[in-house]
């Protein structure tokens, strides 16, 4: 165990709290659904370069009738960044120690008329304190009004805070979450913020608001369509498309390279990777 002071205790028993209110959701879907499928989830620690205790996490995953495959993780980790890592970290250039506690969910659907999604929110201390995170729609087929509802209620949470938010965020995630080399958009957008930094009360509850607002909009469009007909063209589409995400997520997402160059758990790690994919 590591220690924490009680800003990082907060932080981390809200993540856990998110954790459990999401996947007890995802699995009540499930059984609208006539399936009983459920989370398992797999406990891990993490020792630190230097050989002391370096937190560790837990893996959730379930694979269903409506979730092909869906990853909730949790993690509180902490010790010393190595070597260069450490100048790319936010204030952890003249000192490498840093703590992190978050969660993570990624989840790919089998009917492929409903959206993939991703989720993050996070808590991290180095010389400096802050939070970041957000949450993306990324369907394979896109549908106008689940786009406009899933972002109409990101929009509503970030307002509620500051009006600066949505329109800045929305910006940041349409920058971030976009492959390069295919010159496309991983997915239709939300919001992705980071170094929100100063007040921790005040972050913290923004930060809050994202999980809560992500936990009832997104089974809302999840319930919308997981009855939705659909042929081997539309599976195929989903599967191409999973492709070009797997592609993201190995080549240019943040949280797998540092939950890599931290000693994260691999399985955890890569949770994020669909099921089944394919390139041309």
């Amino acid at each position: 165990m590591i220690d924490m002071d009680d800003e990082q205790k907060t932080a981390r028993a809200w993540f856990e709290q998110l954790r459990d209110l999401i996947c007890a959701e995802f699995e009540a879907i499930e059984r609208e659904a006539g399936s009983d499928a459920r989370f398992d989830y797999l406990a891990w620690d993490r020792t630190d370069p230097s050989g002391a205790p370096g937190g560790g996490g837990v893996r959730g995953v379930m694979k269903g009738k409506v979730f092909e495959k869906v990853g909730v993780n949790v993690s509180t980790v902490g010790g010393t960044f190595e070597g260069d890592f450490a100048k790319s970290i936010h204030g952890a250039d003249a000192d490498p120690r840093f703590f992190a506690t978050g969660i993570s969910l990624v989840a790919h659907m089998a009917n492929p008329h409903v959206p993939a999604v991703h989720m993050n929110t996070r808590f991290l201390v180095t010389t400096k304190r802050w939070f970041g995170g957000g949450a993306d729609l990324n369907p394979p087929l896109p549908v106008a009004q689940d786009t406009d509802d899933f972002h109409a209620a990101l929009k509503a949470a970030c307002d509620a805070h500051d009006p600066a938010h949505y329109p800045r965020f929305k910006q940041w995630a349409d920058d971030y979450f976009y492959i390069p080399h295919r010159q496309v958009h991983r997915g239709v957008g939300g919001i992705f913020y980071d170094h929100l930094e100063g007040d921790f009360a005040a972050n913290f509850a923004f930060t809050q608001d994202v999980g809560r607002t992500f936990l009832a909009a997104f089974p809302r469009i999840v319930r919308r369509r997981m009855d939705d007909a659909f042929t081997l063209a539309d599976l195929a589409a989903q599967r191409a498309w999973r492709g070009r995400y797997a592609e993201f997520n190995l080549v240019y997402d943040r949280g797998t390279l540092f939950g890599l160059k931290t000693g994260g758990n691999i399985d955890a790690i890569l949770m994020s990777l669909p099921p089944v994919a394919t390139w041309d």
